[in-house]
């Protein structure tokens, strides 16, 4: 006898958002034995087969299909349209179903009434509408069709997903529709809470035996079993790429989903941003879905000035791991690098590093703090999450906001702290000038420049007003080093503090950052404690030397700033040319672009949606690099040109409490 149709059910271990839900467990069993158990009730289906992906990770799939008593195929990971061709090879059906291991709840009657509209159309495909709930879905198709899509499909997403090409290219489509009214609801298995409804349908019915409108009707009758899922939309998962569903795991084990604030994917778009990366070279990022974007946002959050996988830097990482990271002993590196940041910074004598901006700051303050004996710090601009910044929102939640990011909850910062950290307002030396009048602030804390260009004399108002009243001024060239000058911006000024602190491009993406300063400060480091563990491996060194060696032959400070001043010229003719009126904030080598007049916060998604689709990542907000070459600068206005064109931005907003929120990130302040 021939078989005339063969049901292929396709699953794995590995899905993003919910690990192993083919085997979470529903009504006692396996989610997945529970469907092959409900689909061999299907009349029609003569010929069952679960099509899993090769690799070692799904071994324990295949054994457990086993024992149930099916079939199990094996094909690629990422072609599952390969893997049905595997399953199909041997049986000469003439129709084959697509059924996916997220739908345990599948309905053999549903089943069996495609397989019969097929037959008896003859349709090149039969689906079910979406008056069906999510959760039933099951496809019919010819099987030669499998053939002919393998041989036409070069698109990733037509071969992931099987039937696309033969949905496009179909003579005569018919799609079923549930029993009329019936609630757009969820029983497929992506997320956990999907798992919570279907246990809380079978549990329900008591049984494995009831059907699609079983569903529906309960759906209306008892919806307070469906409300753990209602939050998700339909066909969720089909529409996320493999960084979104994993960005649904993370939110679910690390608070926030993530360490940095400044990569959560909601700070650039609500849906759509990639959010994880496989790979990066250059300025080229590749996501987890093999999609590839030139990258013309913040690249790294400033911490690449030389692109990503700079061979020279990683060559000397390299070279450490070959030879060993860690030991007993210390790291040679690190005084080199001492000694080259004090030969860059001739007024400082001495260094410490640590591993990240924060960390850096945190030392500087307490090495000053050491130095004068007085514990209030004066601060200007963004300098980290640590509780001696963080606690200037104690006395006023709103102190910190117009140092780049609004909105700081201080919650765990001790409220004895209250008082300490003073903030004042970039070019108001009067304002300084009055809380250094206090007699109890012995530490002035400031970036070297913001948003604007400092005023005739401020730097310099700033330093001398240190010295009268005896506080260590540090500048935090955490962001701002080695963007337009060969080390801290500040030597462009010709103003030399007593402390000033390194991180970001240091190591061009190597965990390293610093501080140096004069031996009369840095001395009092040797007065209190100060130690960690990990600020002695030398990876973190010997990427800063050789990133400063590269740094200064490609002559890249100077490269950077001009790339950033190309940068807002493309943006200005372009801008131009669809009547909107752009400003530019920070360096040009930190450029935020400002819209005048309009929703900063709807032009900066519609914007990031439509670059995403040119290949971009890509915003308001750009962080220059070496690796953004002229050619692909070229690409990016070509792009940005096509965007513009079709964005239909809000109209203007009236209401300044918007504009400011939207306006957040302006500036180029170390982002958190």
């Amino acid at each position: 006898m021939i078989t005339q149709t063969i049901a292929v059910v396709q699953a794995r271990l590995g899905s993003s958002r919910f690990p192993r839900k083919v085997l979470a467990d529903v009504d006692g069993v396996p989610a997945l034995e529970f469907l092959l158990r409900r689909l061999t009730r299907a009349e029609l289906v003569d010929d069952l087969v679960v099509a899993l992906p090769d690799g070692p990770s799904n071994d324990e799939l295949e054994s457990v299909v086993f024992g149930w008593g099916f079939r199990a195929i094996r094909g690629p990971e990422n072609d599952v349209l390969a893997r049905f061709l595997v399953a199909t090879a041997g049986s000469k059906a003439q129709w084959t179903v697509r059924v996916t291991g997220d739908c345990p709840l599948i309905d053999p009657k549903v089943v069996d009434r495609a397989i019969s509209e097929a037959e008896v159309t003859g349709a090149d495909y039969v689906a079910l509408s979406e008056s069906f709930p999510d959760g039933f879905d099951v496809e019919v198709f010819p099987t030669a069709s499998l053939r002919a899509a393998d041989a036409s499909s070069r698109e990733s997403g037509d071969r992931e997903h099987v039937t696309p090409w033969i949905r496009r290219n179909a003579q005569q489509t018919v799609m079923l529709d549930c029993v009329p009214g019936a609630p757009n609801g969820r029983v497929t298995l992506d997320e956990p809470g999907d798992l919570v409804v279907i246990e809380n349908v079978v549990s329900h019915f008591g049984r494995d035996d009831f059907t699609a409108e079983d569903v529906v009707s309960l759906m209306s009758e008892v919806p307070e079993l469906f409300s753990e899922n209602a939050h998700l939309r339909r066909n969720e998962g089909s529409t996320m790429g493999s960084g979104e569903k994993l960005w649904r795991r993370a939110i679910r084990v690390i608070p926030d989903g993530n360490m940095l604030l400044s990569k959560r994917p909601q700070q650039f778009t609500s849906t759509g941003w990639p959010t994880y990366f496989a790979s990066a070279h250059g300025c080229e990022v590749v996501d987890l879905d093999g999609r590839r974007f030139y990258d013309l946002s913040l690249m790294g959050v400033g911490t690449n000035i030389l692109g990503y996988g700079h061979e020279a830097v990683d060559n000397a990482v390299r070279a450490v791991i070959d030879s060993g990271n860690m030991s007993t002993l210390n790291g040679p590196e690190e005084v080199e690098l001492a000694e080259r940041l004090c030969a860059i910074h001739p007024w400082a004598q001495m260094a410490k590093f640590a591993r990240s901006g924060g960390e850096a700051c945190a030392i500087a303050v307490r090495i000053a703090r050491a130095a004068v004996a007085k514990s209030a710090v004066a601060i200007c601009g963004y300098h980290g999450w640590h509780d001696w910044y963080l606690s200037a929102n104690l006395a006023d939640d709103a102190a910190l906001d117009g140092h780049l990011l609004a909105g700081l909850e201080p919650r765990g910062v001790p409220r004895d702290l209250q008082g300490l950290t003073r903030p004042f307002f970039y070019n108001d030396l009067e304002a300084l000038e009055r809380i250094l009048s206090s007699g109890d602030v012995g530490v002035v804390m400031m970036e070297v420049e913001r948003s604007s260009p400092p005023e005739q004399g401020f730097l310099e108002g700033v330093r001398s007003l240190t010295r009268l009243h005896g506080a260590v001024l540090i500048f935090d060239e955490c962001t701002s080093g080695f963007r337009r000058a060969m080390g801290g911006l500040h030597l462009d000024y010709g103003v030399e503090p007593d402390l000033a602190t390194f991180g970001k491009t240091l190591g061009n993406g190597y965990a390293i950052s610093a501080v140096i300063g004069s031996e009369a400060v840095m001395s009092a480091a040797s007065k209190t404690f100060i130690s960690s563990t990990f600020w002695t491996e030398r990876i973190g060194s010997a990427a800063a030397l050789a990133a400063l060696e590269a740094m200064q032959s490609e002559e890249a400070p100077a490269a950077v700033d001009q790339i950033g001043r190309q940068i807002r010229e493309i943006w200005k003719v372009v801008a131009a040319g669809n009547s909107l009126d752009v400003r530019f904030d920070g360096l040009p080598a930190l450029t935020s672009v400002t819209v005048e007049g309009w929703n900063a916060q709807e032009f900066k998604e519609r914007l990031v949606t439509g670059m995403l689709a040119e290949g971009f990542l890509a915003g308001t907000a750009v962080y220059a690099s070496t690796a953004h070459t002229p050619e692909i600068l070229e690409r990016y206005g070509e792009a940005l040109e096509r965007v513009l064109g079709v964005i239909q931005v809000d109209p203007p907003v009236d209401d300044p409490r918007v504009r400011a929120s939207s306006a957040t990130h302006r500036g180029f302040g170390r982002l958190a």
